[in-house]
């Protein structure tokens, strides 16, 4: 889930194709060009050294004026950032219009700005888009200090702990159980559209998981589609870069672009979906019904419960009181967290299986003599498959659902790789990059899930910094736990009850992406689903 805690991307800020900056980019580009050419060169003026003397900044490739460096991100910024890494070096300073911008491309630089140097790499930077999404009071994307430190705890010790994720066993299993009825339901033969049915599935989880078993719907709904439409514009909007973030005089283009009206719209329906909620979990434990909290594996408390019980506790830490205000906010952040990264996940791992039989056929051997004849996959048999984990943490290294993990900001004048990195810089670590980085892997861009047989680390657990995913530091993704048993359940049930195969006329999975919050395929994934029973 919070799989992509680190999760709710704003490497977003890098989605350039599909928000106004495109537009931007596409009218003054050959005009700035022009101008390059035609103006009087003058030294770009640099930050003063201060504490670190003669240091120089990271190296940085040409750029236009006032654009900067925007227009060298393209569609898929982390495969382009690769690309001027391997020219620049690991460590590059980008001026993405007014706002300079680090990137790190190999796993040391990720190991010094997330571990030697991770206080002074700690906190984010100020984002126009979640000040309109996230009440500016969301856990995620909050500045380093006393209210993150404290909203942070509340996620880990109330929401995220291992007992709790256990007691949503029951929610993952039956939500399994309908994936497959979704999948069963599809015409004889008939190809199955597998991420929409993946995609049903994160949602229902995490649902569950934060609201409980209650329908809850957007205002004049039946049956669901007005509340799946605006959590996938939530989610298409966090991804969304404005030009008012980049080049402040320009922001008129956000609002003549449509951005803020349809920010607005979508923020008013899920503020009043939330108050909806929160109204009815109040009224229930007024009445007395309310759900037995032991903190224990048959803790039946949903998210919403767990928040109420420390607003109501009066539990309060460093100044921090957990209002209905922060507790919409950390509720938004679940959803964008955890939805995206699953599917994403779950998707790749599909796709890649497909596109290796050899490898697929062994995992689901694996499966099958585990579960033994059993009429369905439990998470009782999850611990016997070391395949399983293998392939996810193979697709999970190919295709982070992250490639640019969240943008985070120094708090200080430090320094990366023996540059020179001002404060108030904000800072990408490309975990695409690293993760394909042939200095590292073998045969990087193939799909050899073997290479993780051996790795008995968790999902986000970080070792040598050359597999993140999932961060790490102090800003590391705490819910990768929450989204482990969710995939695995998920992957497992779909390869044991069925040998999956291409539509007539298509020998490969295409596997062309399309950027957004996360890194999807670009074209849905149509299978077609054969029933296997023991």
């Amino acid at each position: 889930m919070l799989a992509t805690y680190t999760a709710m991307d704003v490497s977003s800020l890098f989605a350039v194709r599909h928000s106004p900056l495109f537009l931007l980019l596409a009218l003054l580009v050959p005009l700035f060009s022009f101008l390059v050419v035609f103006s009087t060169k003058k030294k770009k003026k640099l930050p003063p050294p201060s504490s670190n003397g003669d240091q120089q900044l990271p190296p940085s490739p040409p750029g236009l004026p006032i654009l900067g460096h925007l227009h060298l991100l393209g569609s898929l910024p982390h495969r382009n950032l690769r690309s001027l890494a391997e020219a620049h070096g690991p460590v590059m300073l980008l001026r993405l219009g007014r706002v300079p911008t680090v990137v790190a491309s190999s796993a040391a630089a990720a190991q010094e700005a997330m571990k030697t140097r991770d206080l002074a790499y700690a906190s984010r930077a100020h984002m126009l888009m979640a000040d309109k999404l996230l009440y500016g009071q969301d856990m995620v994307l909050a500045p380093y200090g006393e209210y993150w430190r404290q909203a942070r705890r509340v996620c880990v010790v109330h929401l995220l702990n291992p007992r709790r994720i256990r007691s949503f066993r029951r929610v993952r299993e039956q939500e399994v159980a309908a994936l497959l009825g979704l999948v069963r339901r599809s015409p004889p033969g008939g190809a199955v559209n597998l991420s929409d049915v993946i995609t049903s599935y994160s949602n229902a989880v995490i649902r569950r998981a934060a609201f409980g078993d209650g329908d809850y719907w957007i205002d004049g709904d039946d049956g669901g589609e007005k509340l799946r439409k605006v959590l996938d514009d939530f989610e298409h909007l966090l991804g969304t870069a404005t030009v008012g973030e980049f080049v402040p005089w320009l922001a008129w283009l956000d609002t003549l672009a449509g951005v803020n009206a349809k920010a607005t719209r979508t923020f008013q329906a899920l503020d009043g979906l939330l108050d909806r909620v929160i109204a009815v979990h109040r009224q229930r434990r007024l009445a007395g019904g309310r759900p037995v909290g032991d903190d224990g594996e048959d803790d039946r408390r949903d998210f919403v419960d767990v928040l109420l019980d420390v607003n109501e506790s009066g539990e309060e830490a460093g100044g921090v009181h957990f209002d209905e205000i922060r507790i919409k906010a950390i509720m938004l952040d679940m959803f964008a967290a955890a939805t995206d990264t699953t599917y994403t996940a779950l998707e790749w791992a599909m796709a890649e299986l497909i596109n290796h039989p050899s490898e697929m056929h062994k995992l689901q051997d694996e499966i099958r003599a585990a579960v033994n004849g059993a009429n369905h996959v439990n998470e009782d048999h999850l611990e016997q498959l070391r395949y399983l984990r293998a392939v996810i943490k193979e697709s999970l290294r190919l295709h982070a659902p992250l490639p640019l993990l969240l943008p985070r900001e120094t708090l200080e004048e430090t320094e990366l790789l023996g540059y020179r990195v001002p404060a108030r810089t904000r800072v990408v670590i490309n975990a695409w990059a690293i993760g394909r980085d042939p200095a590292t892997w073998e045969r990087a861009d193939e799909f050899v899930p073997e290479r993780f047989m051996d790795d008995p680390a968790e999902y986000g657990v970080v070792q040598d910094f050359s597999f993140v995913p999932f961060g790490a530091g102090r800003r590391g993704c705490p819910g990768a736990g929450f989204a482990a048993p969710s995939m695995e359940l998920a992957l497992a049930s779909l390869l044991y009850h069925f040998d999956w195969e291409l539509p007539n006329g298509t020998s490969k999975v295409d596997m062309r992406e399309q950027f957004g919050i996360s890194v999807r395929l670009k074209t849905p994934l149509h299978l077609v689903a054969k029933p296997w029973s023991p």
